[in-house]
This record gives structure tokens, sequence and C-alpha cells, in this order.
């Protein structure tokens, strides 16, 4: 059972978290600000960028501070599904008799580093989908429970890149977030150099255990939602269908597909835990548009249209944001 928590004590605990992740990430502060939303939601994360931005570091350096444990899975065109989530193996018992153990894979972790997720079949993508809905995996019939909590933060190369495929929309849409992430500035990209040409590396320092990470997630889901906020995010979300009645133009030109239900809980959750980092125990519409970009950006599926005419999600979310009236 998680131990009880104060809201003071909740944006206490974040901000020392933020402190050590700034020691090895140099500016990016709306991603590392996401990461951090997306993990005291309890929901899934999806980093995009090219190589060599720090996205991996940035998982690695979250692991560290919140003391879980912690598992990096390279994903290649070769990886198996039972390469992520375990298989039954044939043993011999100390009787001579044979039988079958399970060997558990990867996946039996608390924070599970995806890299590069899209550079692995369909198929293997889809090994993780039981796994991140509902925090199980079954393996010859039978169910085995995954450690609370269980992270998938995944990180992918633009589709644009060789050797990609496109994850599946079923994967996609369990992501409670998908962060774009930047090109440094030139003066960030000087801080960078600075720490990472030296003798010496920063070290992060771990600041809060498992057991404050479930209260936080807990302390989350608490925060009350007034309904005029909630028919905010219920009235977004069908407005990014472009056969919803508050669809904008734009949307029922360029969009083939809007969010699901889950896009209205993403924008929920996030706003629950970015109202708690401002100090307030209350969500205001200003906490659903703060989340709005990295909780719907990756479940808009766009027409053929869209793409010609380089017409992008970000566009297509403004113009949702425009024309829905906030509480």
């Amino acid at each position: 059972m998680a131990q009880s928590l104060a809201p003071t004590e909740f944006r206490t605990a974040a901000e020392r978290i933020e402190t050590q992740i700034a020691k090895v990430i140099v500016g990016q502060r709306d991603v590392v600000r996401h990461t951090l939303v997306a993990l005291l939601a309890g929901g899934h994360l999806l980093l995009e960028g090219v190589p060599g931005l720090g996205k991996t570091m940035l998982v690695r350096a979250l692991g560290a501070v919140l003391q879980l444990t912690f598992t990096r899975v390279q994903f290649t065109p070769d990886l198996m599904p039972a390469d992520i989530i375990g298989t039954d193996i044939l043993e011999l018992t100390d009787t001579g008799d044979r039988r079958f153990r399970f060997r558990q894979g990867p996946v039996f972790t608390h924070l599970l580093l995806a890299d590069e997720v899209n550079r692995a079949t369909p198929k293997t993508q889809s090994a993780l989908l039981e796994a991140m809905q509902e925090r199980q995996v079954t393996v010859g019939g039978v169910t085995y429970p995954l450690p609370r909590p269980f992270l998938v933060l995944a990180t992918q190369n633009p589709i644009e890149l060789e050797g990609t495929y496109p994850l599946p929309e079923a994967q996609l849409d369990r992501f409670l977030f998908k962060v774009n992430v930047a090109y440094p500035s030139a003066e960030e990209l000087a801080s960078i150099l600075d720490r990472t040409t030296g003798a010496l590396q920063p070290p992060v320092a771990p600041v809060i255990d498992q057991e404050t990470v479930l209260s936080m997630q807990a302390l989350a889901r608490e925060v009350p939602v007034a309904t005029s906020v909630r028919d905010y995010a219920a009235r977004i979300t069908v407005a990014t269908q472009p056969d919803g009645e508050l669809a904008p133009e734009q949307v029922r030109r360029y969009v083939r597909y809007g969010a699901s239900p889950r896009g209205a809980q993403a924008l929920l959750l996030g706003a629950k835990v970015t109202a708690l980092l401002a100090g307030r125990f209350n969500v205001a519409g200003e906490d659903v548009r703060a989340v709005a970009g990295a909780a719907l950006r990756h479940r808009l599926i766009l027409t053929y249209e869209a793409e010609a005419s380089g017409v992008t999600t970000a566009a297509l979310i403004a113009s949702v944001l425009d024309v829905v009236p906030a509480p």
C-alpha cells in the first residue's frame, strides 16, 4: 500500500527530480516536464527524434533518480516477441523429470526503455500491447503480473529514416504522450560539449523510491476536476474526429481518424499532474491545453491530402483549441 502524500510534498519531490535530471540533460525543459508528467500520471511515453539528442540518456537518468529497476531493449528487425516478454523453457528436475519453466523477459521491470522501437517489425512491436494496457503478459495460457509501477518509455526515429516501420495504431494509442525531441540551440550545444567531452560526467543522485512514485501516482488521480473542465477535455477530443459535431473545417478535411477515449483520458490525467506541479489541487482549462499537443499528436491519423499539403498534427490541434471554448 502506497503511503499518503500531501500536494506540497508532491511538488517538492517533482522539483527534486527535475533538478537531478538537469544535471545530465541540457535544455529540453518541455521534454523533461512531459516525461515527468507521463510518469506521474502512470502512462507510457513515446519520444521521437533523430539519433543523438539524449533520449536514451534522459530515460536512464530517470531510472537512477527514482531508484526503480530499469531495463533497456534495443529494438532491431530480428527481435522476436519472446525476446521481450519471455518464454517457457524445458528443463530437467533433480529427479530426472522434464518440466516447463517460464523465463522472464526484460519486460519484467519498472522502467522499460524500448530503444528505437520502430526498427522492429510490427509483430514484435505488438508483443507490448498486453503489457502496456493491462500491466501483465500471458505466455502458454498463464498470466504473469508485471511490477508496479510499470512504464514503457520508448524512443523512435522519424519514420522518414531508413530501416523504420510505422507503429501499429493500437500501440500508438497506448502511449499517454508522444513528445518530439528537437535539436539543441547553439548555446545548449556548447554546454553539452562542456559536459560530455571532459574527464568527469556529472552524476545524478536518487531522490525518491518506488513507494513514493506509487504515492505520487495515487495522489494525481485524486485531484478533483470540475464538470466544466471535464467537458472541455471531452469536447477537444470530439473536435479531433472528422465526423464529430465540433470538428473544425481543417479536421474534417485532413484527418482520417481522430483521438479515441484514451485521448480524453490522457488529457485529464496529464492535466491533473500539471495542476499539482503548479501547486494547485484542482484542474484548470490551462492545464488541459498545456498537455493537449503531447496527448493528441500521435492519435490523429491524417489523410494523404494532409501529407501531400504538409499539414501537421500540431496545426490541426491548434485549430481544435481555437474553436473549442475554454471553461
